[in-house]
């Protein structure tokens, strides 16, 4: 196309060359012959008169020699905006075919044959050579053009008609990918699942195994010795009238878990310490609340108790009570140095309890609902702490004592028991309180002792079947991990290192030190001599290593 222009601009200028010799001169305006006049084109135009016109008026003044220089001047003149115009035509050509052929390679990507533009042969044969441009030769060019054109239509008509199966097929293929990922992502969100639910139930299942009795597989952990033969003396000559607890010591009593809302919880007892003339007090604390706070709360109410008396506390805490006054032991000692004498644990969970491990254990089935439901209970009904039972499990209680060590100055005394699970104690009712019933005031109920539980006119007992639902836990107990426990506690968390521990062979619930049972039998000694016997107990401990500590100091020296 760009040679046929050329060509045609040359024809145009006048010069014209064949075979390396100079023909005859046309010229397109003086000399071209009759029959040779080409338009813009490069086609054959007809004699026309003006033509004839240019050309006689033009031959006068070729006579006179001006003839040449004026038809140089047109010769140039045409040439220049032929050759203008066909460079305009060819830039317009080129943009319009680049457009068609971007758009269409996306059609026949998959074919690989390119359209033909139908510009295409009329662009070729429009740069032919001017002057044969009706020989043979050119016909039989554009047929060929022609035919390829035609066969480049087909071509495209076929890319077409095979591009909308092959997208198809293209779009089938990636949804099935899609689909077969989809699938995958699925089943490995359903195996997780699964793990997750099996771990879960595994979890529960396992429940506190490996973590009862963690104090005893520690070998850091200071032995215990069985002190159960000696208490069980006193408790008997305790039982006979003989009491031999001093004077000079203060006595205070730390309540456990939910104590707030047992307003006769270690009542009988300190009535019973007031009647032998001692000086007993039973702790204000909220035991509700976590046992870092409750032993902050000891220490103040200890040092108030010992500045106001000038005499030394001997502790005796039961449940939460006790694990709280060890702490208060462990972290302040630098400040109750000198006035403590001793603690006694009474049921404590020293070492934790499963009890409150299996409530709030995490990773277990339902365990954020669980959570929820004993948040609901203790802080919003009861107005505590949740962590004063988060404080009780396993993690929580290996956590603070590997952190806080006891200190081995004062003696210590572990009491625990083992509840009855016979079929009686279902029956069983526990009074927790008293009502005032004053339209019934010359009713009253009586016990087989009149002294502690005869209750004035007009006030009826508060009970309900807590030894019932201890002796169901204990049950519990003994049938998932094979542990004797009091409901509660197991035997073996209640044991402290480094302590007397005291185990009597008689059956007893973790209700029954502090609450009162209607059904009581004389030859057996009651609450309060219990709590007798240990401090009496703590007492002789004490008093026996201060003189082994004397006598080594007497050696020494």
């Amino acid at each position: 196309m760009y040679k046929s222009a050329l060509l045609g601009a040359y024809v145009l200028m006048g010069d014209y060359y064949n075979n390396d010799e100079t023909s005859e001169t046309y010229t397109t305006v003086g000399n071209v012959p009759n029959s040779c006049i080409l338009d813009g084109c490069g086609y054959q135009l007809a004699n026309t008169a003006p033509c004839h016109a240019l050309r006689n008026i033009l031959c006068p003044l070729d006579n006179v020699g001006l003839c040449s220089s004026v038809n140089d001047i047109f010769s140039h003149i045409l040439a220049l905006s032929s050759h203008m115009t066909q460079r305009f035509l060819f830039f317009i050509e080129n943009l319009v075919l680049r457009d068609v052929n971007r758009h269409s390679e996306d059609l026949v990507a998959f074919s690989g044959c390119q359209p033909r533009s139908p510009m295409d042969c009329t662009d070729k044969s429009a740069f032919e050579d001017g002057p044969s441009s009706s020989s043979p030769e050119i016909h039989e060019n554009r047929s060929m053009v022609v035919e390829e054109e035609l066969l480049g239509n087909a071509r495209f008509e076929v890319a077409k008609m095979l591009t909308v199966p092959l997208l198809c097929l293209k779009l089938a293929s990636k949804f099935a990918v899609a689909c077969w990922r989809l699938s995958l992502s699925y089943i490995r969100c359903t195996q997780l699942q699964l793990s997750s639910i099996m771990s879960r139930v595994q979890r529960t299942l396992h429940g506190s195994s490996d973590d009862i009795g963690w104090l005893q597989c520690n070998p850091d952990m200071a032995p215990v010795e069985d002190g159960t033969s000696r208490f069980l003396e006193v408790l008997e000559a305790i039982r006979n009238g003989e009491h031999r607890l001093p004077n000079s010591f203060l006595y205070l009593l730390i309540p456990g878990l939910f104590s707030n809302h047992g307003p006769l919880y270690f009542v009988g007892t300190k009535r019973f310490f007031s009647k032998m003339g001692l000086t007993c007090h039973i702790a204000k604390i909220h035991s509700e609340a976590s046992v870092e706070h409750n032993a902050w709360e000891l220490k103040q109410y200890i040092e108030e108790l010992y500045w106001g008396s000038g005499k030394r506390v001997m502790l005796l805490g039961h449940s939460k009570g006790g694990v709280d006054a060890a702490a208060a032991l462990s972290m302040f000692w630098d400040d109750l140095k000198g006035k403590v004498a001793g603690l006694a644990l009474v049921q404590s969970p020293y070492g934790g309890t499963p009890v409150a491990s299996d409530i709030l254990r995490e990773g277990q089935i339902a365990d954020k609902e669980t959570r929820r439901i004993m948040e609901l209970i203790i802080c919003k009904l009861i107005k505590g702490d949740i962590r004063a039972l988060e404080d009780l499990t396993y993690e929580k209680r290996k956590e603070f004592i590997l952190k806080n060590k006891l200190p081995d100055e004062i003696p210590f005394i572990s009491f625990h028991s083992e509840a009855s699970i016979a079929p009686g104690v279902l029956a069983t009712m526990t009074h927790i309180a008293h009502a005032e019933l004053p339209w019934l005031p010359l009713l009253k109920f009586g016990s087989e002792n009149l002294d502690e539980l005869e209750l004035p006119g007009g006030q009826v007992p508060v009970a309900i079947p807590l030894s019932a639902a201890m002796a169901v836990c204990a049950l519990h107990l003994q049938l998932r991990y094979g542990e004797k426990s009091d409901g509660v506690v197991t035997c073996r968390d209640a044991e402290v290192p480094g302590s007397v521990v005291i185990r009597p062979d008689r059956k007893l619930d973790h209700a029954w030190m502090v609450y009162s049972s209607r059904k009581k039998n004389p030859s057996e000694p009651n609450a309060s001599e219990m709590c007798e016997a240990i401090l009496t107990l703590l007492v002789e401990i004490g008093v026996e290593r201060n003189n082994r500590e004397k006598g080594d100091c007497v050696d020494q020296s």
